[in-house]
């Protein structure tokens, strides 16, 4: 008897899991349904700035390993290229966008996620920009991986509570306001 009512209440699993959405589209309707305007470009800033900062510490360790080419990464006439210069141009397209571009462009999903991705390159090399000199995988380099970690967590922490902060920014801008 116990087989028979598995049997029955599988079926019906089955037949309510073929009646509802995929998992791809019901996520989507999650994210559009909560995810407000204001939150999407940072939310995909902060996706990009993680993404990228993860990739390109692996990439550059692949490198580091004596991998890839033999020159150990981008060069242009023979001069290595450190990947902050790649950042510093993501930076420099998202504030022409920002000056110059059109008002749809300013949250466009691409534009958030050069944003965080230029960021993250800079970031990544922060220890080589302070101490102007190639300490990428010294013990100061470990200044360049701290920051980043921070502010992943500093977005993070900002994402999470996006209601909360801007709140708490009006109420310190307004400080004679009345309670409410």
């Amino acid at each position: 008897m116990q087989e028979t009512i598995s049997a029955g209440t599988r079926q019906a699993d089955d037949s309510a899991t073929e009646q509802r959405p995929p998992l791809w589209r019901r996520l989507r309707t999650a994210y559009a349904d909560h995810v407000g305007r204001t939150e999407r470009p940072l939310l995909i800033a902060w996706a990009a700035f993680a993404a990228t900062f993860g990739i390109t510490r692996a990439v550059t360790y692949w490198l580091h390993t004596g991998h890839g080419p033999s020159s150990g990464g981008i060069t242009a006439g023979g001069r290595h290229l450190h990947h902050y210069n790649i950042g510093i141009m993501l930076l420099g397209a998202v504030g022409a966008v920002a000056v110059r571009g059109r008002a749809d462009h300013h949250r466009h999903p691409m534009t958030a996620a050069a944003y965080g991705s230029g960021a993250a390159l800079i970031i990544d090399e922060a220890a080589l920009l302070i101490d102007l000199k190639d300490v990428y995988w010294a013990n100061d380099g470990r200044k360049s991986v701290d920051a980043a970690i921070a502010t992943i967590a500093l977005g993070g922490a900002y994402l999470a509570a996006v209601p909360f902060w801007n709140a708490a920014a009006r109420e310190l801008s307004h400080p004679t306001r009345r309670p409410r």
